[in-house]
C-alpha cells in the first residue's frame, strides 16, 4: 500500500506528498533544466535577451528554432524547456497585451502581465485533467521608463531580477551574473556578460547560436544582428570566427585523407 500511496502522490498533479512536495510540479523544473539556456540582463538603458538557439542537426533551419519573442513594443520574452507549451504561454500574454491596449488604450506593465501569466501557470498545478507547464519565461520590458526583468517558473512564482537565467547549466551562469553584474551597466555590456555567462556552461560555439535582443524605451523591442553579437564575442575574448573553425576543420580532414592515401601507398609497395 506504500507504494501505491507513492505512485499516487506522483501521478497526482494538484496532490501535496506528505513531505510537502508536488512531484509534478518538481518534474516540470526538471524539463526546463533540460533546455537551452536563456539569460536575462537588467541594464541602465534596456533589458537584455541572449538566449542558445543551436540546431540539432545541420539540416534544421536554424530561423525555425524559437527562444526569444516580441510580445508587445516595449515587451519581450525568452523561454526555456518544452517549446510547445512556452508556445501556449507566449500566445496568451501576446492577446493580454493586446487586450490592454483595447480596453484601457495604454501598454500593459510589465509585472502586471507577468502576474497574469503565473496566476494561468498556478492554476494548471492544483487543478485535475492538466499539468503542469514544462517551461519558464524570462519576461523584459519597460515599466514608466524603467528596465524591469521577472522570471517564471512552472509553479507559477513571479520574481524580479536584476539578470538571471532559466534553462540547462543554472547554476554556473547564475554564479557569473552573481559576481560580474553591477548598477549601470551599458546594453553592449549586458550583451557581452550574457554571452560570457553561456560561456561558462557551453564550451564552443559561434554567434550564429545565439538569438540576441533588447527591449528599451527609444527603440522597443529590437532583434541584435549577429555583426553585433560577434562582437560581443570578442570584446569577452571568444572565437568569434565559426568560418575559420570550419576551415580548420576541412584542413584536419584533407590531411587526414592524405595521410590514408600514404598509408595505402605503402601497402601496395608491401604487396609487390
Amino acid at each position: 500500500m506504500g507504494g501505491n500511496d507513492q505512485q499516487a502522490y506522483d501521478r497526482g498533479t494538484s496532490l501535496f506528498s506528505p513531505d510537502g512536495r508536488i512531484y509534478q510540479v518538481e518534474y516540470a523544473r526538471e524539463a526546463v533544466s533540460r533546455g537551452a539556456p536563456s539569460v536575462g540582463v537588467r541594464t541602465a538603458d534596456g533589458v537584455v535577451f541572449v538566449a542558445m538557439s543551436r540546431a540539432s542537426s545541420t539540416l534544421m533551419e536554424a530561423e525555425s528554432i524559437e527562444k526569444l519573442h516580441k510580445l508587445d513594443e516595449h515587451l519581450g520574452t525568452a523561454s526555456a524547456g518544452h517549446v510547445a507549451d512556452a508556445r501556449q504561454l507566449i500566445d496568451l500574454a501576446r492577446r493580454q497585451a493586446q487586450g490592454n491596449h483595447l480596453r484601457y488604450g495604454e501598454p500593459v506593465g510589465v509585472e502586471t502581465l507577468t502576474k497574469f501569466l503565473t496566476d494561468h501557470i498556478q492554476e494548471n498545478t492544483q487543478r485535475g485533467g492538466t499539468r503542469p507547464y514544462g517551461a519558464a519565461l524570462l519576461i523584459g520590458g519597460i515599466d514608466d521608463g524603467e528596465p524591469r526583468l521577472f522570471a517564471a517558473d512552472p509553479s507559477g512564482t513571479p520574481n524580479e531580477w536584476k539578470a538571471t537565467v532559466i534553462g540547462g547549466g543554472r547554476q554556473e551562469i547564475q554564479s557569473v551574473l552573481e559576481e560580474e553584474w553591477e548598477e549601470g551597466l551599458s546594453l553592449v555590456e549586458g550583451i557581452e556578460l550574457g554571452v560570457r555567462a553561456l560561456a561558462t556552461h557551453e564550451e564552443e560555439f559561434v554567434p550564429g547560436d545565439l538569438a540576441v535582443a533588447t527591449v528599451t524605451a527609444a527603440d522597443g523591442y529590437r532583434t541584435v544582428p549577429e555583426g553585433e553579437v560577434r562582437e560581443a564575442f570578442e570584446a569577452v575574448g571568444l572565437s568569434a570566427d565559426d568560418e575559420e573553425t570550419a576551415d580548420d576543420a576541412a584542413e584536419d580532414d584533407a590531411a587526414d585523407g592524405d595521410a590514408d592515401d600514404a598509408d595505402s601507398t605503402d601497402g601496395d609497395a608491401d604487396g609487390e
